[in-house]
Parts: C-alpha cells; structure tokens; sequence
C-alpha cells in the first residue's frame, strides 16, 4: 500500500493517478473539506479512463496534528509520498505555513516510526537552493544559507528537509525532491494552479525568472526513484528556466490579450516603502518584501544534470507544457461559462 499525503494538490492528484498506473493500491490523504469532484474531473485531462482510477483510490480524512489519525492512515502502508504543503508568499499565512510544512512533516515521520512505512520521499522545492556551483548554477549541493533574506516559505521548506535528513539518519529510507514552478491542469486557483488565472488577470509582470517542470514529470520521476531505491539523496527537477515576461506572453497571447508590461526592480522598491508606511492600512502592500522583490526580480540558472543522468530522462519542453495545459484551462473556463 502507498500513502500520499495532499492527494487532491496539483502534483498529489497526478502522483497517485501515476501510481494507480502502475498497479500499485494508494491511500489518498484529502481535507474534509477537499473537492473530489474536481480532482475527479481533472483526470479526464491525464487519461482517457478517469472513472476506472479514481473509483480506486482510498480516501481518508487525515488531521496532520493527531498523531493517532496519521498513524491510522499509515496501517499497511509501505511507501509514503509526502506532497501536503501550504504555498504563499504573503505574511499573513506565515504562522500557517510554518505549522503546516514544519510540523506536519515532523508528526508524519514520527508516526512512521513503528510503522510498515520503508520508503518516504518529500517534496521540497528549488527553493531552498543557495550557493552557485563552479559553472554558476545552483544544484544538488547547493546548501541553503540562513544568512540570506529568504521568503518564509523557503524557510519552512528547509525546516521540512531537515526533518527528513533527521529520520533518514535514523534509519528511514528518504528522497528529497525539489521541483521548480510545477505546471498542471486543475485545482486553477491554489498554489501553483494559480499559474494561468494569475497572468491572465494581471496586465503586468516581473523582469526576472524562473525555472518550471511539468507535473508529468514529477510524478513520473518521483515513483522512478523510489522504485529504483535512490535513498538518501536529493534531486532538482527543472524542465528550464523562463523569464516571467516569456511565459506571461506565451499565456495571454493564447487568451487574446496584449503582452504584460514589465515592473522595473526601483517600482518593486516604490512598492515596498509604500508596505512600510502604509502596510497596516493597506494590506494588499504587504507582499512587497525584500525577499519577494528579491524573487521576482531575480534570474538563476539551476542545473537538472543530475536526474538527467541518473534516470536518462527528457523533460517535457515548458513551451508544450504550457501549451497543453492553458487548453485545459481554457476549456475549463468554457464549461463554467
């Protein structure tokens, strides 16, 4: 039996559909409140039988701050793929954020222990990636440096792998995964589903980039390593990096809108002095960080040699990515309309 955890995500949804794939029985983690509906309806994009696999996934409520709830979850479970996470990069949701990826993380590993779980692969992000390699690229031995500004997020999400690297010393068979900007169909309007809704409503853009891969890609990479026993180790998965601006035009040319225009890095700066100022009266001012602006205005070039390598694998190019996935989006908006 395998368990993934935040099944009903846009990279969860599709890691079990790959999985069920495969022949292998999956319990599902999901919210009471979560929409099946929805993550049902979004695998007509990923098969041509979405009926057949969804009606064989076992879903189960999961309370990540009940010990007993997790280790219910667990009873029978071999391999976990853990994919819950909260993604923001607003202050307002930090208190969540480092609740959520911190210590779900640490209560889903100590209810492993004394478990049937042998196998435990966590998805981190190229987030957390600091320190440039001799060629100028962030890879797999780039550690993150606490000394540096980083969004909350980044910081929850290194907290979460030193969980990891804790119970794999421990004994625990782990992989870390650390994909970039993930591409999908579904789930339009959280985290990284929000890709499409977010360029097509805002008539501006950043001048920096970012690296992207497709959610194909990661679920099908993710069951690869674990079946392959990579133990241990942490893998970048990237297709490529884009600038913000090629991306938003690729997007709203395809929705029949003019090209976004450029925010300069001394407007990101305006914005900023305008959060200190006005932030308390204004709450939309308080995402204009140092560390956000840092973000988006920023352009790094991060290595996928080595899971190239190890596994022999070609990623799905972010032009088709994108191009397969906005027709989803669009013919979702259909529907609704």
């Amino acid at each position: 039996m395998v368990f993934v955890t935040g099944a009903t995500g846009i990279l969860g949804r599709v890691l079990v559909l790959e999985l069920l794939k495969r022949g292998k029985r999956v319990r599902a983690s999901k919210r009471s409140a979560s929409d099946l509906k929805e993550v049902k309806h979004s695998y007509q994009f990923y098969t041509e039988n979405p009926d057949d696999f969804f009606d064989k996934i076992e879903w189960v409520d999961v309370d990540f701050d009940d010990i007993n709830s997790l280790q219910e979850a667990l009873k029978g479970v071999q391999e976990v793929y853990h994919c819950a996470a909260k993604v923001s990069f607003h202050p307002k949701d930090e208190k969540e954020m480092y609740h959520t990826n911190i210590k779900g993380t640490e209560n889903l590993l100590f209810a492993c222990e004394g478990s049937d779980v042998t196998k435990f692969l966590h998805v981190s992000s190229v987030a957390v990636l600091d320190g440039f390699n001799e060629k100028g690229e962030l890879d797999e031995t780039s550690d993150f440096n606490p000394k540096i500004d980083h969004p909350a997020y980044a910081i929850s999400k290194h907290l979460s792998e030193m969980e990891i690297w804790r119970a794999s010393a421990e004994g625990l068979n782990t992989i870390i995964i650390n994909p970039a900007i993930i591409i999908g169909s579904g789930n339009w309007n959280q985290s990284s589903g929000e890709l499409f809704s977010t360029f097509e409503k805002n008539s501006f853009t950043f001048s920096g980039g970012s690296a992207y891969v497709d959610v194909r890609d990661v679920a099908k990479i993710s069951v690869d390593l674990m079946d392959k026993g990579a133990f241990g180790e942490r893998f970048i998965l990237i297709s490529e990096s884009k600038r913000y601006a090629e991306v938003g035009k690729q997007i709203r040319s395809r929705l029949g809108l003019k090209d976004a225009k450029i925010l300069s890095q001394t407007m990101l700066n305006v914005g900023r002095l305008a959060n200190i100022l006005f932030g308390w009266l204004i709450p939309q001012l308080k995402i204009v960080t140092k560390s956000n602006i840092e973000s988006v205005t920023s352009f790094t070039t991060i290595s996928n040699q080595k899971i190239k390598e190890r596994l022999s694998y070609q990623f799905i190019p972010v032009s088709e990515s994108i191009d397969f996935h906005l027709n989803n989006y669009i013919n979702d908006k259909k529907l609704k309309n």
